[in-house]
């Protein structure tokens, strides 16, 4: 997904959620304060938890699985000039640096679905957490 998908997906949650609790024009609420009163996470979040459940998901797989072959597979060939574009696996590859983890390690770590919970968990924590 992109940023300009993240975006709009995030101005639909924003707006579904304004629509339900009935805020309409001269009433203006912050998203965060909107977040906060739903008590909701951001889409950024949720489709953060959601690519790091499924990348263990992936990495658990056997290594002739169609999908974990997709994970580490590059293409030959020259590719084009300029900045390569943002592929799943590049995004998940920032994520685990953020997480101070290589691909190797997280393959390890993929393996106990425990840690693999524990350690998905960890770089989702929103500013949420306190509301049940």
């Amino acid at each position: 997904m992109t940023k300009g998908d993240t975006s709009r997906l995030s101005v639909f949650h924003h707006s579904c959620l304004r629509r339900i609790l009935g805020i309409f024009w001269p009433v203006k609420i912050s998203n965060n304060q909107l977040l906060q009163d739903t008590r909701q996470e951001a889409m950024n979040d949720i489709l953060k938890k959601r690519r790091w459940k499924w990348l263990g998901h992936v990495m658990r797989m056997r290594q002739e699985m169609p999908a974990r072959i997709a994970l580490t597979w590059t293409p030959e060939g020259k590719r084009k000039k300029g900045r390569p574009r943002t592929t799943w696996r590049r995004m998940m590859e920032e994520e685990l640096d953020t997480a101070s983890l290589t691909w190797g390690s997280a393959l390890k770590v993929a393996r106990d679905r425990r840690a693999w919970k524990v350690l998905s968990e960890a770089p989702c924590v929103t500013r949420h957490d306190g509301i049940k």
